[in-house]
């Protein structure tokens, strides 16, 4: 990873948990402005950009609730700046309406949601993966959205980056979907080995090109980006279903138009954002699917197996919508039993067996603020 710009020098081993490694992959991906309010387990993301951002040049806002938080960043965001805000599932469902904004308005923005169980309250201090579904579906229109998540330190800082590019590149909001576990969990990390993403920016009208704020290039999904207040073109804003000149419309050909861009601009490039990997045995006979920090129990559990003789692998899941399709299939393909880990009662279980009718799925899914453990995911395995 090497020297950062400025006072940093991120090189050598480091203890970091995952919240930190978020905020120092924010910081690397170029992110400029921070704004939340803080929440269990989330506010060490917070704490670690008030010491990041300020003295290189960047802000930090405490807003006045969830809501301002998130709308601060929108605004950021819109006048040209990389913006991120972080928040666990109470913060998260005040954050719906402002998320559909993003949407609509393809504003780029990335979201941290550091997971704890729910439901409501919940438990502020016990980790669970309760809003896998939420993210994908807590926003009016029900149009697609991007979610990764890091099963690990490593993950939360190089996934981060990922989140910006994908933000950046797609003008969309992306979400990163950490925990408790995670989130609050120190581990030495190498940074001088780190190889992080290249850093993408948004994609901006050459200089003296007519502009619209919606309006795509020929076999383009995205439309170029201006900030909003800028002096070379007017740029138009709003919440309302529009055309390509920002303008509200009711017009059902010119909403349907820019309503199926924006799905096709998500699920049409499921490929540049398609982050997965395999363990075990390429063509195995049970394979266990994952994510998050159950992924770890699950390897020890894919060690034990391999030892007893079994035919088994185990698909890590660093994106989960849009969904691998592809990879799902492909992972499972000589498969007669599939296993679904997840810290929850079977939010992505559902996904596989909608993918996968003809297989034997079996969702293992626990939501009591406990981790499911290796051995819990070998008797699954087991029947």
């Amino acid at each position: 990873m090497g020297k950062c710009a400025g006072q940093y020098d991120l090189s050598g081993f480091r203890m970091l948990d995952g919240n930190e490694a978020v905020a120092w992959g924010a910081f690397w991906a170029g992110c400029g402005f921070f704004s939340g309010y803080p929440i269990t387990p989330a506010t060490g993301i917070f704490n670690a950009m008030l010491g990041i951002l300020p003295p290189s040049g960047g802000t930090v806002l405490q807003a006045e609730d969830e809501i301002a938080a998130i709308g601060a960043c929108l605004g950021a965001s819109m006048a040209g700046l990389k913006a991120m805000t972080a928040t666990s599932g109470p913060g998260l469902s005040l954050f719906s309406e402002h998320i559909s904004f993003a949407i609509g308005s393809e504003i780029p923005l990335v979201i941290v949601d550091v997971q704890r169980l729910g439901p409501s309250t919940g438990s502020a201090t016990k980790g669970a993966d309760s809003d896998i579904q939420f993210m994908r579906w807590g926003s009016s229109g029900g149009q697609p959205v991007i979610v990764l998540c890091p099963m690990d330190v490593r993950d939360c800082l190089v996934l981060t980056v990922q989140a910006f590019n994908l933000a950046e590149a797609f003008r969309c909001p992306v979400f990163l979907a950490s925990n408790k576990e995670i989130g609050l969990t120190k581990e030495s990390i190498d940074l001088s080995g780190l190889a992080l993403p290249a850093v993408r920016e948004r994609t901006r009208p050459e200089p003296g090109q007519g502009y619209l704020p919606f309006r795509t290039r020929p076999g383009q999904d995205v439309p170029l980006f201006l900030p909003i207040g800028g002096q070379t073109a007017l740029v138009r804003q709003t919440s309302s279903t529009h055309g390509q000149d920002g303008y509200i419309t009711t017009d059902p050909q010119v909403i349907a138009a820019m309503q199926e861009r924006r799905r096709r601009k998500v699920e049409a490039h499921a490929g540049e954002m398609a982050f997965a990997e395999l363990r075990g045995e390429p063509e195995a006979e049970a394979v266990i699917i994952t994510y998050g920090v159950t992924a770890r129990a699950a390897l020890a559990a894919l060690a034990v197996l391999q030892r007893q003789g079994r035919s088994v692998s185990v698909l890590i899941l660093r994106t989960l919508w849009p969904v691998l399709e592809g990879r799902i299939r492909e992972a499972c393909s000589r498969a007669g039993l599939v296993v679904v880990a997840e810290m929850n009662q079977g939010q992505y279980a559902r996904e596989v067996q909608r993918i996968l009718p003809n297989r034997s799925v079996r969702g293992l899914g626990r939501m009591d603020g406990d981790l499911l453990t290796p051995t819990e995911i070998t008797e699954a395995v087991h029947g």
